[in-house]
């Protein structure tokens, strides 16, 4: 009879965000292969609608962290959650910051087989008290799954069982047929999903945009995702003399993600590490974009580095430096079609239906 597993996460759909649909993805190929799935994660919006129907759809169990103003009453609500939920599982695996701290909080007190996946922001804490809990509570775990070699090299001083297994992506996303956006101005046409943010680089390709116009006068820029910061970048973008050649789209639905992403040349992630450590990890809109044919240009320095084969699906550049980013784009414009069919086939090593394996190996163990 196979294990019930727990997962605990910090995100979970149908909001955005990385680590969620990595949970989301985790749990689904676990359900698949027969094991008893729960998840337990946060109600991110105010009335809950969103997230029950989302949860009404899925062949596992969720429970969810009912939203409150007073976040302080969340924390003990998830606590208590997980104290009743972790009695009927044999596997409690922690995705995320907060479930870190969880689950080797309670790890004290039920014996189990404890796992942590770690992203890369939530073991680059800046600050030392936030950086030395963390690495305390990553000590409770029996394994830790980073997903990237990067995110691994981040805890490599503490010498736990770590092991890489990289983010993948979901085949059945991009199967449903759309019909492509309609005709875009302007070439070479670019794009960048993710939230709006100093992380997330959207910014470092808007201050390329002068001297890539020099070359490519008709270039436009993308931004799609929460528009956290977009109000900053576009006065940015105006002050550059840019703002006509930068289009905010916000948070766009599957479908209309979809049907943009196939009419880019070129997806960009331009990653930078922010003061606090918030770092990119791995970069899962990358390989999602190369299973459209979309080629890449993405940060040195990251989790990016593991999300892009290099002159293969994409190039790596260093994120400030604009030569670098002109000449990787001139590399791939001119090679579009050789780059299209390496990123195809880079993201076919990324399929879910062979990344489970190794958590499974890791759970049986």
């Amino acid at each position: 009879m196979n294990k019930n597993i727990l997962i605990v996460t910090s995100e979970f759909p149908p909001q955005p965000g990385g680590i969620g649909y990595h949970a989301f993805n985790l749990a689904e190929q676990l359900q698949i292969h027969g094991y008893g799935v729960t998840v337990l994660a946060d109600q991110r919006s105010k009335s809950g609608e969103e997230e029950l129907g989302f949860d009404q759809s899925l062949k596992f169990g969720v429970q969810r962290v009912t939203w409150k103003s007073i976040r302080i009453l969340m924390y003990l609500e998830r606590l208590v959650l997980l104290f009743r939920l972790i009695k009927s599982n044999e596997v409690v695996l922690a995705s995320g910051k907060f479930s870190l701290w969880m689950v080797a909080f309670v790890s004290l007190f039920y014996k189990k087989h404890y796992l942590a996946v770690i992203h890369g922001s939530e073991v680059n804490f800046k600050k030392y008290l936030l950086k030395k809990s963390i690495e305390s509570a990553l000590k409770r775990f029996s394994t830790i799954i980073a997903v990237s070699q990067y995110t691994q090299s981040l805890v490599s001083h503490l010498n736990l069982n770590t092991i890489v297994i990289p983010n993948g992506y979901d085949v059945k996303k991009w199967q449903t047929v759309v019909p492509v956006h309609g005709a875009l101005q302007g070439y070479p046409q670019l794009m960048t999903v993710g939230n709006v943010t100093q992380r997330k680089g959207q910014l470092q390709v808007i201050k390329h945009l002068p001297q890539l116009l020099k070359i490519y006068p008709k270039i436009q820029y993308h931004c799609v995702g929460l528009p956290t910061e977009a109000k900053r970048f576009k006065q940015i973008a105006k002050d550059l003399g840019v703002a006509k050649h930068v289009v905010f789209h916000g948070r766009l639905e599957d479908a209309e993600l979809q049907a943009l992403l196939q009419v880019m040349d070129v997806f960009v992630m331009l990653s930078t590490e922010t003061a606090s450590g918030d770092v990119e990890g791995f970069g899962m809109a990358l390989i999602e974009a190369n299973a459209l044919g979309i080629p890449s240009i993405g940060s040195k320095g990251c989790g990016i580095e593991d999300a892009i084969l290099d002159g293969k699906s994409g190039c790596l550049v260093a994120h400030e430096n604009a030569s670098e980013f002109q000449d990787a784009l001139k590399n791939i414009l001119e090679a579009h079609d050789t780059y299209k069919i390496e990123a195809k086939n880079w993201a076919d090593t990324h399929r879910w239906e062979d990344v489970i394996k190794p958590y499974i190996k890791i759970i049986e163990a």
